[in-house]
């Protein structure tokens, strides 16, 4: 596909919206509706902050907030400002945190509605910078399953591009309704909420306390008509088993796009996704937050959930992708091999971090001038020139959307000094994905409990990386030959719903 033209810019786009349609409703949160010409006055009155700090002409802030229009209007200040901003998941430990915002060289993180909050600078040397940061508006970062997240810097330029794409793409524009199922630092928010924004349609927020109530998931499609809906699978499955096997006559007739996205959904699931959504054309997106949506499939209405594997689809607009092979050559037919992508919206490097730069190469053969991600991804292609999902090169998997690293979570249990021992496991399930399964085995004499150990992960790992079910224990754990622990030899505890949560 030829590549996408410029775009215009989302400050402009948004500044038409207030002027032509100052009265259209931009938000709802709960039964709370907010005009533009509401957004954009709290927008310029969380500026203030801005203006009152100290910060030179490049210099960035960081942003600390859970999804709120107050948030939403605190993001939309740095953005009409032109000042670059990193957007973490506030649900990470506060020296995770503190450490993010020293490497971005963050001296303040805004708050909603509250004071800025100092940052101290990082300590040890300065940080390294290896990307161009003249255009950058967004930072987010990864999910931080293989260590410290990685804060990944988003051009205005990229933004713009995607922005155009998507509203496209996805018909969003005036008098359309776009649920907002992701935290406000998913990189799916570019979608949920700044291209809607940019093309004058409605943002319907889920609060992140009812994203696992499937009532109020219901009643919020169904009180505000929304045509376009994107979340990842336990969405559905939270509205499928928590609701609707009870209703089997309710639907959704206002929805018009349906897009599953962060893991592959089940196929119970996708195969009861035609009839609740009987207008709705359903898609897969796979993407990453390096390099935003990469490819869409539009799925059979017909054969949804019985057909086998989804293939990843074709790459979106401007987008290329290669399979290259353990020798490092670019496959030209079917086989197998990692996954290489390259977008109009993607970023050019982490920030701060040199050592991952052998993510972000030249094409192999340098066919083109392109730079490409390598995704980790293992893919397949078969003789029809689809490609589907493998697994991973290493020990990552998804939580309830979030890339997780099992030997991550492991390394940071043997961290707790009472820890001998630790395996983790990941099973597939139908609402999160994947849940991680846990045993360790304490020191001898200690007393250590699930409390102090959760709390202990707590500190140290992302909620979606803390184990769901947990097993202390003062057996040693079966080892293999070479002497590691034989994860398969493990007995797991079960990971039924009366089990979760619970140690034995």
């Amino acid at each position: 596909m030829a590549d996408l033209l410029p775009a215009p810019g989302f400050h402009e786009a948004f500044l038409a919206q207030v002027d032509t349609r100052p009265n259209d409703v931009a938000l709802v949160w709960h039964r709370q509706e907010t005009t533009y010409r509401e957004l954009y006055e709290m927008a310029s009155k969380a500026g203030a902050q801005l203006v009152g700090l100290d910060l030179g002409p490049d210099e960035p802030v960081g942003v600390l907030a859970k999804k709120s229009p107050a948030a939403v209007a605190l993001v939309l200040a740095c953005l009409l400002a032109g000042r670059r901003f990193l957007l973490p998941s506030p649900a990470l430990a506060e020296r995770t945190l503190t450490t993010l915002f020293a490497r971005a060289d963050c001296r303040y993180a805004l708050v909603p509605d509250s004071d800025p909050i100092p940052i101290p600078p990082a300590s040890g040397p300065p940080a390294l910078r290896v990307v161009d940061q003249t255009d950058v508006s967004f930072m987010l970062t990864t999910s931080g399953s293989t260590g410290l997240p990685k804060i990944v810097p988003l051009s205005q330029s990229g933004v713009d591009r995607f922005v155009a794409w998507a509203a496209d793409a996805f018909d969003i524009g005036p008098g359309r309704s776009v649920l907002n199922y992701a935290p406000l630092n998913f990189d799916l928010c570019l979608l949920d909420v700044w291209t809607t924004l940019a093309h004058g349609g409605r943002v319907v927020m889920i609060d992140p306390a009812y994203a696992a109530n499937g009532y109020h998931l219901l009643d919020q499609l169904t009180r505000h008509e929304v045509h376009v809906v994107q979340a990842v699978p336990m969405f559905y499955s939270l509205l499928i088993y928590g609701v609707v096997t009870r209703d089997p006559e309710r639907v959704f007739p206002s929805v018009e796009h349906v897009m599953s996205t962060g893991d592959a959904i089940p196929d119970c699931t996708l195969e009861q996704l035609p009839a609740l959504f009987p207008s709705a054309r359903l898609h897969s997106i796979y993407g990453c937050t390096e390099t935003n949506d990469s490819f869409v499939h539009e799925v059979d209405r017909d054969t949804a959930g019985k057909s086998g594997p989804i293939p990843l689809g074709v790459p979106v607009s401007g987008s290329k992708a290669e399979i290259v092979g353990a020798d490092g050559a670019v496959l030209d037919g079917s086989g197998m091999g990692e996954l290489y992508v390259s977008t109009p919206f993607q970023t050019t490097g982490y920030l701060s971090r040199p050592d991952q730069d052998h993510r972000f190469v030249p094409h192999p053969h340098g066919w083109d001038d392109r730079r490409y991600f390598r995704t980790g991804d293992l893919v397949r292609r078969d003789d029809n020139g689809r490609m589907f999902l493998v697994g991973r090169s290493d020990f990552q998997v998804k939580v309830r959307g979030v890339a997780v690293n099992t030997a991550e979570v492991e390394r940071v249990l043997l961290d707790h000094p009472e820890v001998d021992e630790a395996a983790v496991v990941a099973t597939p399930d139908d609402l999160a994905g994947s849940v991680l399964r846990c045993v360790v085995r304490r020191t001898p004499g200690s007393r250590l409990n699930s409390l102090t150990l959760r709390g202990h992960c707590a500190k140290n790992l992302p909620q979606a990386a803390i184990p769901t079910v947990l097993r202390i224990g003062d057996e040693p754990l079966p080892k293999t030959p070479t002497g590691k622990v034989d994860r398969n030899a493990v007995s797991f505890p079960d990971v039924s719903p009366t089990a979760r949560g619970r140690v034995s």
